[in-house]
């Protein structure tokens, strides 16, 4: 028998309970860029009326554990094949968040820009924390709203040195400060983990040069502001991020984010996979505490990306970690 309960809902008043016909399924997050994807294969067994049940676009999907609903998210996609096997593809909330479109507004907020835009859509909102921080001008042409939203919780990132974690919590969409998401749990030595890999390396986010620019609207010239640090150039080469601001930001806002900039990207990446059981409360954008004895590890690192495997009364998880703090 599953550990899960898969509900789908027709929209019409009829619930069909497919936790017997789906032998395993795979929940994933991703802690930006992505919606929480649900996908199963529903085992069509010939003794069973096909009209005792249907699946169709847009139904409504729920999963529950242990009296948890895990996943609410909407069929957006059906293969159906001669095996007689149904392949569903669900997401959350945040998949209707990826339709372009244009925004535009001054003394904005990251929290207010993701309220916008979830009204816009007319998604149901949760718990969304106030990240307080104004975004003088905020501009976005024929971008998708997802994007749009990160990109303002970026600016607050250099600015406030502050992360948030966006995500759709069983159907309301949530909004939390990186340390609401801490959770109680420490894999590694003796715990959960049965493999892991760890990758270092200066490829993908990591610089030790930063080089912002404003327009000086009283003189008409562009203005360039530089913080390097020499010893990690010789290091490791040159590795430059480049950022445009807001012109009204002056000499001392400016230095404020690039040394933010250098305090969060001027390092060597540390990331981490780990296959491990399941645990119900793991998701992307949850921070916990990584201890492996043989590699020297014992700090906080941060999940950016999480899948669940459930099959039978099996549970495991797949976990894409990246160090979190110095």
């Amino acid at each position: 028998m599953p550990m899960f309960e898969l509900i789908v809902d027709n929209r019409n008043g009829t619930l069909w309970n497919l936790s017997k016909l789906v032998p395993e399924l795979s929940w994933s997050t991703k802690r930006t860029g992505k919606a929480g994807t649900l996908q199963f294969t529903i085992i069509r067994n010939p003794t069973y009326q096909e009209s005792h049940y249907e699946v169709n676009c847009g139904d409504v999907v729920r999963l529950r554990m242990n009296d948890t609903v895990l996943f609410c998210g909407y069929v957006f996609v059906l293969e159906d094949s001669e095996d007689r096997e149904l392949k569903v593809t669900a997401y959350d909330q945040l998949r209707y968040l990826l339709e372009t479109d244009t925004y535009v507004k001054t003394n904005v907020t990251a929290t207010q820009v993701l309220k916008d835009n979830a009204h816009e859509v007319g998604l149901a909102v949760g718990d969304i924390a106030d990240t307080i921080h104004s975004i003088k001008t905020f501009s976005q042409d024929g971008q998708k709203r997802l994007d749009m939203i990160y990109k303002a919780l970026d600016e607050t990132l250099i600015a406030k040195g502050r992360i948030y974690v966006l995500y759709d919590d069983a159907g309301f969409l949530t909004l939390k400060d990186i340390d609401n998401m801490t959770i109680d749990l420490i894999l590694g030595d003796g715990s959960l983990v049965y493999g892991y890999s760890l990758k270092r390396d200066i490829d993908s986010d990591t610089f030790n040069r930063v080089k912002m620019v404003k327009d000086n609207q009283e003189t008409g010239k562009r203005e360039a502001y530089i913080l390097e640090d020499s010893s990690k150039i010789g290091k490791w080469g040159r590795l430059q991020y480049y950022q445009k601001v807001d012109d009204g930001l002056n000499k001392a806002q400016i230095n404020a984010m690039m040394e933010r900039v250098m305090e969060l990207k001027g390092r060597e990446q540390k990331t981490f996979k780990l296959d491990a059981l399941g645990y119900i409360g793991m998701r992307a954008g949850v921070k916990l505490q990584i201890t492996i004895k043989e590699q020297g590890i014992n700090q906080y690192f941060l999940v950016e990306e999480c899948t669940h495997q459930m099959k039978g009364d099996e549970h495991t998880m797949s976990l894409d970690l990246k160090v979190y703090g110095a």
